[in-house]
């Protein structure tokens, strides 16, 4: 298989390839020189996408390109990158898969949780009515509709991807070091649900979507047990042998993120319906399975 991926350094894409190396890759990726030293002979990569001038010689596309959400305040200038950073490769993408002779048989696009809102605390499935009324919702809203007009030439999972929980990068990497000295806790009263997916699971549903080609449309990358704040604190706590002495207040965080700080303090509730429904089985369920190999590190 041959499959052009976009964000291909960031931590799923980088995971991805390394976990599914038969496979080959055109990566499209802004420093040649920096993704080199990451990739090996299987993985061909390119400045930019009108490099090639049509997709008949790949057989998928994964789009997982756009300006990380959560690294900074949300202002105008950063909100408006969150936006072109995902739509404009988005638009690109659709445009040459609309004049490929033989286009990719499967196009999984990105998108996120965020997209039923921040304050969603029924068991959400993909199925329910989106109405968007935050920034984060209209962003991963417009993203989707970017990328559904590619879908009556090929096959097209969105990806609605829960906080990914990796020791090697993301939310997980960021929140070890304090929770190891003993500093880390809840965030605010810790109460909202926080859905979130294991990077092995992310990996493997990804692989999962490309060889389903009975699945369609939007897809919750997530775990069948969300758990809240507090459990998924006192789990990590716990996972590192530590105790947990410390809240962050809501107020802080609002102050130090304004509105991003809705990525935190606001609640989710979300199950992988469509996952479950065609059969895939997730091996870490639950977060206590999600933090087992920081026992062994």
């Amino acid at each position: 298989m041959h499959i052009l991926m976009t964000g291909g350094t960031g931590l799923i894409g980088r995971s991805f390839i390394e976990r599914y190396s038969e496979y080959r890759y055109t990566v499209l990726t802004r420093s040649k020189t920096r993704a080199a030293k990451k990739f090996g002979a299987n993985v061909q990569l390119i400045n930019q996408l009108n490099e090639l001038s049509n997709l008949d010689d790949f057989d998928a596309v994964i789009n997982l390109a756009g300006e990380p959400i959560a690294d900074k305040r949300w202002t105008d200038k950063q909100k408006q990158k969150l936006i072109s950073s995902r739509l404009e490769i988005t638009d690109q993408l659709v445009a040459m898969i609309e004049r490929s002779a033989s286009p990719p048989s499967v196009f999984l696009s990105g998108s996120a949780i965020g997209v039923y809102g921040a304050e969603n605390e029924s068991q959400t499935a993909e199925s329910d009515i989106i109405i968007a009324k935050d920034f984060a919702a209209q962003l991963c809203l417009d993203w989707e509709q970017a990328a559904s007009k590619a879908a009556h030439k090929t096959r097209l999972c969105l990806l609605r991807t829960g906080v990914v929980l990796s020791p090697k990068g993301g939310a997980l990497k960021k929140m070890l070091p304090a929770f190891r000295l003993g500093l880390g806790g809840a965030v605010g009263h810790g109460q909202q649900y926080m859905s979130w997916i294991h990077i092995d699971d992310m990996l493997a549903a990804m692989y999962f979507l490309l060889s389903q080609p009975q699945i369609s449309g939007p897809v919750n990358m997530t775990a069948p047990v969300p758990a809240t704040n507090a459990e998924l604190s006192a789990a990590l706590a716990a996972s590192l042998n530590r105790r947990l002495f410390f809240r962050i207040p809501a107020a802080f965080l609002q102050l130090a993120l304004g509105e991003a700080s809705s990525l935190l303090l606001g609640s989710v509730k979300v199950l992988p319906n469509r996952l479950q429904q065609h059969g895939y089985s997730f091996s870490r369920a639950t977060i206590g399975s999600a933090f087992k190999e920081l026992k062994k590190s």
